[in-house]
């Protein structure tokens, strides 16, 4: 499996406490911790503009459970699903000081 054995459990579910997803310490996880903040950064948009999974399934193609699925820690989102999200919402998701955003 890609990612090894790190993606054979939810991001959530790599933290000690997962029920403090999305703020868990992931410090030991960086994929996970990327997950994670992708989540709040998506909760926190969906909030600031009273937007339902719903209407972000249908602005953005993406299934509502895997938004849903996504927001809860439950899965390892894609690229393609993160790149269908912020052209949704015409927003960065992947977080800044990432490998990946520099």
């Amino acid at each position: 499996m890609v990612g090894g054995r790190a993606r054979s459990a939810a991001p959530r579910d790599l933290a000690e406490n997962p029920q403090a997803w999305p703020h868990a310490d992931l410090a030991r996880h960086p994929a996970a911790a990327v997950v994670q903040q992708i989540a709040a950064s998506l909760a926190g948009i969906l909030a600031e503009r009273r937007l339902s999974l719903r209407g972000l399934a249908a602005a953005s193609g993406v299934n509502r459970q895997s938004i849903a699925d996504l927001l809860a820690g439950r899965s390892w989102p894609d690229v393609a699903t993160i790149a269908l999200l912020e052209t949704a919402l015409a927003i960065r998701l992947w977080p800044e000081g990432t490998p990946a955003s520099r």
